[in-house]
């Protein structure tokens, strides 16, 4: 993945997104530390259909979901008790 300094993504944007959707993702760098990622369209349309759904967007979902696993809980242990004077 090419590597962009902020500066130069905002002064060349025409040019950064010409190589993300000719090269892929392209990744942008702010003082030398990577911040953040342009992707082509595709990518994230797969991307975003291969992510789990939100709790919110299962909460509200027209079905309910039964695909999900809840672990079991593990024996629950007593502390113990402290006697105070």
């Amino acid at each position: 993945m090419a590597s962009w300094q902020v500066q130069d993504a905002k002064a060349r944007f025409s040019e950064f997104l010409n190589a993300t959707i000719k090269k892929g993702p392209q990744i942008v760098t702010r003082r030398g530390v990577k911040t953040a990622v342009l992707v082509p369209i595709e990518e994230w349309e797969r991307l975003q259909k291969a992510a789990p759904p939100s709790l919110k967007e299962w909460l509200l979902a027209p079905e309910p979901r039964f695909d999900i696993v809840i672990p079991k809980r593990g024996k629950l242990r007593s502390r113990p008790v402290v006697e105070f004077e």
